[in-house]
C-alpha cells in the first residue's frame, strides 16, 4: 500500500499536478495574488424564499415549501416557517441600501415562480408579483448595483408538484413557459439569468432524501429522473432565450453547479475521485459542456450495472435522445458555481441500496483536523476550493466562471471572526487559480447578504454578513463585523492577509 500523506501534502500535491508554479505561503501572500483582477464583479446573493416572507399576500400562489413547512413542521427545525423570513417583500429597499453603502456592485437575487404563476402555468400572470421584481430591479440599478436573476431557488409551484414536479417530463415545458415570461418581462434589465439553483441539491434532497420539499424519498430512481427533466427544462429556457430574446437584449443565461471538491485521501484512491466527481459534477455538467453531450460513461456503466445486479429491467439512469443530447449540450453562456465545503475520497460503499450515494461505489469522509461551522455537512477546507476551480476548467473547457455562492454558517454572532476566517482564506485560493492556473473566474457572490431561512434547519444557522432579528417584528438588520470587513475589501480591491 503506497504511503499515506498527511492532508495538507496529499492536496499541495495534487494541486501541483494541475499547475506547475510554486504553492506555499509566500505565493498565497504575495501582493498580486490578493488583488481581485480589473473588473471583477463582486456582489451578494440571496433566494426569494429565504428572505422574502409575504408567503400567501399580493397574489402569490403555494410553493412546495410553503406547503412543507405548514403540513410537516416536524421536518423543519423548531417548526420555523419562510412566511415571513427577512420580510424582503417589504423591506428591499433597505436591504439594496446595505449592498450599496458596503459597496457590492452586484446583487444575485431568484424571483419566486408562484409569486409570478400562482396556477404554475401562464393562463394567470400575477401583475404585483411581476411588478415587485421591476422595482426591486429598479432600485439596484439606480443605485448603481447589476441584478443576477435566478428564475428557480427551490420554490415551484405546489400545483406543479402535484402533477409530479420535477419527475414529469412536462416540467421542460412548463418551465419554458414560466422562463419566458421572466425573459420578455425583465430581458431589457437583466443581462445575467441563472435558470436553476443547484440541481443537485434540488433532485437529492427533495426526491431522494426527503429532506428539503417536496420531501419525497425515492431514493435511486427520484434523483435520477429529477436531474433528467432539470436538465431539460434548463435546456428549454437557454434555447428560448437563445432564439426569442438575445438578438434583443443581448444578455446570458448560465447553468449553476453545486459542487465540492472531491479529492483523493491519497493517490491510492485517484480513481474512486475521479468516479466521485463524475457522479456528483459530470452528472450535470458533462451534458452540457463536453463534446459529446449526455452522461458521463462511468455513470452509465456503473448505474446500468447496478441496476441489473439489482434486479431492475432497465438502467434506473434515464436515457437521452438524440434530440434531447444536442439540445443540452452548449446550453450555458456561463459556469455557475455554488461551493462551501470539500471531502475526501475513499474506495468502498455509502448510502442505501438503491441510490445515488451507494452507485458510485466509493466512500466520501471528513479529516478531524478539518475546522466545523454550525452546519454539520460543511467543514472549512480552502485548499478545496481551488482544488475543484482548477479541476472545472480542466475538464470543461475553462468556460467563463461566477462564484455565485460561497459562506460559511454559525448559530449568531454580531463579532463573526470565523466568517472573516473563511471568506479571507477561500478568496486567497479562488485568487491563485485565477493568476496562477488560469482559470476564467470573473465574479464572486458571497453567501449570503442576509441572515435567512435555512431550509430544514429553519433560522438555526446563520450565513449572513447583516444579522436579522427575528423576534422583532420589523426584522431589524445589523451589520455583523464581516459586514464591516467587506466593506473595506471592496474598497481596497484587495483581501488582507491579518
Amino acid at each position: 500500500m503506497p504511503a499515506t500523506f498527511s492532508l495538507g501534502t496529499s492536496i499541495l500535491l495534487l494541486l501541483a499536478a494541475f499547475s506547475s508554479s510554486t504553492i506555499g505561503k509566500d505565493v498565497e501572500d504575495e501582493e498580486k495574488h490578493l488583488r481581485f483582477p480589473p473588473n471583477f464583479l463582486l456582489g451578494a446573493a440571496t433566494a426569494a424564499y429565504q428572505i422574502e416572507g409575504a408567503w400567501n399576500v399580493s397574489g402569490k400562489g403555494e410553493s412546495t415549501w410553503d406547503r412543507l413547512v405548514h403540513e410537516h413542521p416536524d421536518r423543519i427545525y423548531n417548526g420555523d416557517t419562510g412566511d415571513v423570513a427577512a420580510n424582503s417583500y417589504y423591506q428591499y429597499k433597505e436591504d439594496v441600501a446595505i449592498l450599496k453603502n458596503l459597496g457590492f456592485k452586484s446583487y444575485r437575487f431568484s424571483v419566486s415562480w408562484p409569486r409570478i404563476l400562482p396556477t404554475g402555468f401562464p393562463n394567470k400572470i400575477n401583475a404585483e408579483g411581476v411588478q415587485y421584481y421591476h422595482d426591486l430591479i429598479d432600485e439596484l440599478k439606480a443605485n448603481g448595483i447589476e441584478p443576477m436573476l435566478t428564475l428557480y431557488h427551490w420554490d415551484h409551484p405546489q400545483v406543479l408538484e402535484d402533477m409530479g414536479g420535477w419527475l414529469n417530463e412536462e416540467m421542460a415545458n412548463w418551465f419554458g413557459d414560466y422562463a419566458r415570461i421572466i425573459f420578455r418581462e425583465y430581458g431589457s434589465k437583466v443581462k445575467k439569468f441563472i435558470t436553476i439553483n443547484e440541481p443537485k441539491a434540488v433532485c437529492k434532497n427533495g426526491y431522494s432524501l426527503g429532506i428539503h420539499a417536496p420531501g419525497k424519498r425515492l431514493p435511486g430512481l427520484g434523483e435520477y429522473m429529477c436531474i433528467h427533466n432539470v436538465l431539460k427544462s434548463h435546456a428549454t429556457a437557454y434555447r428560448i432565450y437563445d432564439s426569442e430574446f438575445r438578438s434583443t437584449y443581448q444578455g446570458e443565461v448560465g447553468v449553476l453547479l453545486d459542487v465540492m471538491a472531491y479529492m483523493p485521501q491519497n493517490f491510492e484512491f485517484d480513481a474512486a475521485a475521479e468516479t466521485s466527481f463524475q457522479f456528483n459534477v459530470g452528472w450535470t455538467m458533462h451534458p452540457i459542456f463536453s463534446k459529446e453531450g449526455d452522461y458521463p460513461s462511468v455513470m452509465k456503466q456503473l448505474v446500468g450495472n447496478r441496476s441489473k445486479a439489482e434486479g431492475f429491467m432497465q438502467s434506473r439512469l434515464p436515457v437521452f435522445s438524440d434530440y434531447w443530447i444536442n439540445l443540452i449540450r452548449s446550453s450555458a453562456d456561463f459556469l455557475a458555481v455554488n461551493h462551501y465545503t470539500s471531502r475526501l475520497v475513499v474506495s468502498g460503499t455509502m448510502g442505501e441500496i438503491p441510490s445515488h450515494e451507494h452507485d458510485q461505489g466509493v466512500r466520501e469522509v471528513v479529516d478531524s483536523f478539518w475546522k466545523s461551522s454550525a452546519s454539520n455537512w460543511l467543514k472549512v477546507v480552502p485548499e478545496g476550493f481551488r482544488y475543484i476551480l482548477v479541476q472545472l476548467a480542466r475538464n470543461y473547457g475553462n468556460p467563463p466562471i461566477y462564484i455565485t455562492e460561497n459562506g460559511v454558517s454559525d448559530h449568531g454572532t454580531l463579532n463573526d471572526d470565523d466568517r472573516i476566517y473563511y471568506y479571507r482564506e477561500y478568496l486567497k485560493q479562488m485568487l491563485l487559480a485565477i493568476y496562477e492556473d488560469g482559470v476564467d473566474i470573473r465574479g464572486y457572490f458571497l453567501w449570503s447578504l442576509l441572515d435567512n431561512f435555512e431550509w430544514n434547519e429553519g433560522y438555526s444557522e446563520r450565513f449572513g454578513i447583516v444579522f436579522v432579528d427575528y423576534e422583532d417584528p420589523k426584522r431589524q438588520r445589523i451589520l455583523k463585523k464581516s459586514a464591516s470587513w467587506w466593506k473595506e475589501v471592496i474598497a481596497a480591491g484587495k483581501i488582507e492577509t491579518n
